[in-house]
């Protein structure tokens, strides 16, 4: 006789994702639009009563997705609005297990790494020390180098010169999304970020492909270590 299947275990939604919700609520019910502010984050740590460091890992997830930018002094600045289930479909795709995404970020950008290295010219140079100049202004800043730490990836990609890869990279960047918002969210990341980025971008300048795809292995786990932030 054929086993039944059992039930699905039940996944409890992480605290982020329901701040993520409940601001993107807010966003829609007080009717704020593009340019507008929100409140600043110790009186909607306070409001929603949670602590700095949940409701700053919600900001990195709207940030990350491009609905707010937080700008140190001037606090999260809406840049668009959208439905708060569009947000969330990102977040909680659970079949993509944080460990996989992972894994595949270390079989493909590793490669690519190692291929910017050996391809790259005047241009990736340019446009790699241009997205390390962004988030460096923005760790500066008080920010998380959210923007800048995606635009150094993308620079990467294109400077590997491999159309398969690269489709193979957009494929997983809504995945890609959450590791960067667990990483970024942690204290002190965005400066050990940085730094990881910088390792990689020498290496690649030398176009020393063993370094860079090394850097850039180191700099992928250290991006794997969140799990102080799971739950």
């Amino acid at each position: 006789m054929n086993a039944r299947p059992s039930p699905r275990r039940l996944v409890r939604p992480r605290l982020y994702e329901q701040l993520v919700e409940r601001l993107c609520e807010y966003i829609r019910e007080a009717g704020l639009e593009p340019g507008d502010r929100l409140p600043p984050e110790r009186e909607l740590s306070a409001t929603l009563g949670v602590s700095r460091a949940s409701l700053s890992q919600a900001l990195v997830a709207l940030e990350v997705q491009g609905i707010i930018d937080v700008r140190h002094g001037d606090g999260a600045i809406v840049r668009r609005t959208v439905a708060e289930e569009q947000v969330l479909a990102v977040l909680r795709d659970r079949g993509n297990r944080h460990a996989e995404i992972i894994e595949a970020r270390q079989a493909l950008e590793v490669k690519l790494a190692e291929l910017a290295a050996l391809r790259r010219d005047e241009l990736d140079i340019a446009a790699i020390d241009a997205a390390l100049d962004e988030m460096r202004a923005e760790v500066a800043s008080g920010g998380r180098g959210v923007h800048g730490d995606e635009s150094f990836h993308t620079a990467i990609t294109r400077a590997a010169r491999s159309r398969l890869l690269s489709r193979m990279m957009d494929e997983i960047a809504p995945m890609i999304t959450e590791t960067r918002v667990e990483s970024l969210s942690q204290p002190d990341r965005p400066g050990a970020s940085l730094a990881g980025h910088q390792l990689i971008a020498d290496a690649i300048k030398a176009g020393d492909a063993r370094a860079a795809a090394d850097a850039m292995r180191a700099h992928l786990v250290l991006v794997s270590d969140v799990e102080s932030l799971r739950g």
